[in-house]
């Protein structure tokens, strides 16, 4: 049995969880339940866009509204393709290059992977 003290919600991180049972917690903020002998399969360096599908290095995603870009006279506009994503960590969790604008960080909420 793991150490039950100080066990964070793998999904919204709240501090104000209970034991239900002897393998099973409880979040009473988002409703998560979990066994924490298994949390590890909670990857938080999974990236998602804006529609819940998972991004991977590599990936071809379109730009799904209009972005402005500083030092830019006209914003990135919307259904512009993207090839070739590297993801970090960050808020702007996507490194890509686009033509016309040079490299640039996004943010994988505003993007659609294409599939």
């Amino acid at each position: 049995m793991p150490d039950t003290t100080n066990i964070l919600c793998p999904k919204c991180h709240s501090p104000h969880t209970y034991a239900m049972d002897a393998y099973i917690y409880a979040c009473p903020e988002c409703g998560h339940e979990w066994n924490p002998e298994e949390v590890s399969q909670y990857d938080e360096s999974v990236v998602k866009d804006m529609y819940g599908n998972v991004l991977q290095d590599g990936d071809t995603v379109i730009v799904m509204k209009d972005l402005p870009v500083k030092g830019a006279s006209s914003p990135l506009r919307s259904g512009t393709k993207v090839k070739n994503i590297r993801l970090t960590d960050g808020d702007h969790n996507i490194d890509c290059k686009i033509a016309g604008f040079g490299a640039m960080a996004l943010k994988s909420e505003f993007v659609k992977k294409v599939e």
